[in-house]
């Protein structure tokens, strides 16, 4: 189930990101304004206003059969109506006008207080209505007086459908309404449609691939610098220990033969000091480990103590660079009144520390 919800998560980032950069997209590339003034029956006149850079299109009729163009559009109009933004006329009869009046306070939140009372004021529900509504003008008793356009959302459909075929962006419903001495356009709905530049480029598909790009390029990074640090340090480890071995072996060269003196330097040189030896058994160790007993024995260590885990010190003194062939010397034990495994290991120890020794 978690993961599930994990799938359902990433799905939902993928497709508000891709609405976004199609949004993003979309204002980049110029839209095209295209009016269908509806005529009797079932067929409009359609229109293309100039554009910037280009002339403008004669005017054409659309004759609809079965809510599609019936003959084909010339080239022209068919690279106008791609990804353009078509208005479409509403009729009269089509559309519920009704005056309504609110209270001043009410101008800011219009929108929410028509949708709470469009069940009231037309006959259909919330759900079922698209609405829009006039320019709010002042009226007496400290009032706003505005004109509500509405009508069923399922007579909307087939215009929004007619929009789709017609290759364009977006799609929107108007009408004139008389408001007082002027006549203004009311834009009763709008909906943006998947024109030809989002099914040219599926946003949400190159969002994944990107993704998954990305993960596995940062797992191989990962891999590689991984196994390159192991290397690293395994070399610089080495250095170090050929270079103290080389300093000791200079000091007993210049000091010479076989004098009581020069045996202890040589025995001080090939002896690891008890300090540094307990300071790397104390890196070594993890937190959760105690220590009882410490015996040091020339170049041997012995140590007893309290684990969680017995045979990962094993490894973990292995992997030192400080111990050798570290082994139990006595079994494993648990006692019930103890938190954890008696362990005795012992181990050989590397006469040097370092390049300090």
């Amino acid at each position: 189930m978690m993961l599930e919800r994990v799938k359902q998560l990433f799905a939902a980032w993928i497709d508000a990101t891709g609405a976004a950069i199609q949004s993003i997209l979309g204002q980049l590339v110029p839209q095209r304004r295209v009016v269908l003034t509806p005529r009797e029956g079932t067929s409009f006149i359609a229109q293309a206003p100039a554009p910037r850079k280009g002339p403008a299109l004669p005017e054409i009729i659309l004759n609809l059969e079965n809510g599609k163009v019936a003959s084909p559009l010339p080239e022209p109009w068919r690279a106008a109506l791609r990804g353009s933004h078509v208005e479409v006329g509403l009729r009269s009869d089509q559309v519920l006008l009704r005056p309504v009046a609110f209270p001043k306070q009410a101008s800011d939140f219009l929108g929410g207080m028509i949708r709470a009372q469009i069940d009231r004021l037309t006959p259909w529900t919330a759900e079922e209505a698209v609405f829009g509504w006039s320019v709010p003008q002042p009226a007496a008793g400290e009032r706003i007086a505005l004109t509500l356009a509405a009508t069923s959302r399922s007579l909307v459909q087939p215009l929004i459908a007619l929009a789709g075929t017609l290759d364009a962006k977006s799609v929107a419903g108007v009408i004139e309404a008389a408001t007082g001495d002027t006549t203004e356009t009311i834009k009763v709905f709008e909906q943006g449609l998947h024109g030809s530049l989002s099914r040219r480029i599926d946003v949400p598909r190159l969002l994944r691939h990107a993704l998954l790009a990305m993960a596995v390029a940062t797992v191989a990074t990962l891999g590689i610098t991984g196994y390159l640090g192991s290397v690293v340090a395994a070399d610089q480890q080495s250095v170090q220990r050929l270079i103290a071995e080389r300093r000791a072996s200079l000091r007993l060269n210049r000091q010479g033969g076989g004098s009581a003196e020069n045996l202890l330097a040589k025995r001080k040189q090939t002896t690891p000091a008890t300090v540094m030896v307990l300071e790397a058994i104390s890196r070594v160790l993890p937190d959760a480990t105690y220590v009882t007993e410490l015996r040091i024995e020339g170049d041997k260590i012995q140590v007893v103590g309290m684990t969680q885990d017995a045979p990962s010190l094993i490894r973990l003194m292995e992997q030192s660079p400080q111990f050798t062939r570290a082994t139990f010397f006595a079994p494993t034990t648990r006692a019930q009144n103890e938190p954890g495994e008696r362990f005795h290991i012992e181990a050989h120890i590397t006469a040097y520390f370092g390049s300090g020794s």
